[in-house]
């Protein structure tokens, strides 16, 4: 009997020995693959060292900011045999799904604008001023867009998910060479979806940041916590603070979206992948941010100012009245800002990957 548990004790050291030898070599060989797959990123920064600007300074040879912002508008203008019926699709897409500004509301706009007027000047603001007005009324209101509920909401990231995945799908052919139609783009460009969805759900949440300071903003503005200048100046400092933490995030997120649209990407992947590309280059990313939308902003005013003015000079006519021509023209104009967005992004995407 004492033999029996002699060898009982043995047979267990010998177990208890080898699944500590088993643990150690699986602990060892998922640190060995950690590692294998840290070493193949770009990161600069090592903890607890200094980091030099000559180690994470990188150079980016690319196209200055006027022949990016001209180059977009050459090869969407080049390719409109793609991009127009695209841009008719989202229209009544939109139209379908989320609807439009109705007529009612841009003359309510502009009754409140003629009352304003005659009470501040006396009714004497000119045509230009007045259709100014009017255009940063309807797209700072939310005027955009006919149905504000949580359905049109949904309906529109998907509407917008769609834009950014087929513009992408058509830019990567025609720039390679390739005779591609929109019907391919809209049968093929949607396989990364869910890849897709996935990265802008974390670019969603990389925002949290900007909804906080929303909220807190709010509340100060509410309760007068902004008229001390000391309080004043802790806000402004939150307000920064907030605003470059989602920056820094989004910055590369963006570039993630791009990223994951290529075929056999995952999206975490993706991230990793646009997180190393943009090490070192998020204040020139940024620099071609705000552009793009000083861009967007000159291009607005110059299409939809004359047509503002259009339309006052033909609602003076009696037979007019009714008819949605701004609330249309709007559709119009963002279904073409998502598609030059998502072309500027992409070039700059291809110029990065080349330099």
């Amino acid at each position: 009997m004492v033999k029996r548990t002699s060898k009982k004790k043995g047979s267990k050291k010998k177990v208890s020995k080898e699944r500590k030898f088993s643990f150690r070599r699986v602990f060892r060989s998922i640190s060995e693959k950690i590692r294998k797959a840290r070493s193949k990123r770009y990161n600069p920064h090592k903890s607890f060292r200094r980091s030099y600007r000559e180690d994470y300074k990188r150079e980016l040879e690319v196209p200055g900011i006027m022949y990016h912002i001209f180059a977009t508008f050459r090869i969407i203008f080049k390719n409109w045999k793609l991009f127009l019926p695209f841009l008719v699709i989202i229209v009544i897409l939109n139209v379908i799904f989320v609807g439009v500004m109705s007529e009612s509301n841009y003359t309510e706009f502009k009754d409140v604008l003629d009352e304003t007027s005659l009470k501040i000047a006396g009714g004497d603001i000119g045509n230009v001023a007045k259709a100014g007005l009017l255009l940063i009324s309807t797209v700072t209101t939310g005027g955009l867009s006919g149905d504000s509920s949580e359905a049109a909401t949904v309906f529109m990231v998907i509407i917008f998910l769609t834009v950014w995945l087929v513009t992408i799908f058509l830019l990567r052919h025609r720039l390679a060479g390739h005779k591609v139609k929109l019907r391919d783009g809209l049968y093929n460009a949607m396989t990364p979806l869910i890849s897709t969805l996935i990265v802008f759900v974390v670019a969603i949440i990389q925002c949290i940041p900007i909804f906080i300071l929303i909220i807190v903003s709010s509340a100060a503005i509410q309760t007068e916590f902004l008229a001390t200048p000391f309080y004043a100046l802790v806000f402004f400092i939150f307000a920064v603070a907030m605003i470059l933490l989602s920056g820094y995030l989004l910055s590369s997120s963006l570039i993630a979206l791009i990223a994951v649209s290529a075929p056999g990407m995952y999206p975490f992947r993706a991230l990793q992948t646009a997180s190393d590309l943009m090490m070192g280059r998020r204040v020139k990313f940024i620099i071609r941010l705000i552009s793009l939308f000083f861009t967007l902003v000159i291009v607005w005013v110059i299409v939809m100012l004359p047509l503002i003015l259009f339309d006052l000079w033909m609602k003076t006519f009696a037979w007019t009245e009714g008819i949605p021509f701004i609330p249309v023209c709007l559709t119009i104009m963002t279904g073409f800002t998502m598609i030059y967005l998502t072309a500027y992004l992409y070039l700059y995407y291809r110029w990065m990957l080349d330099a």
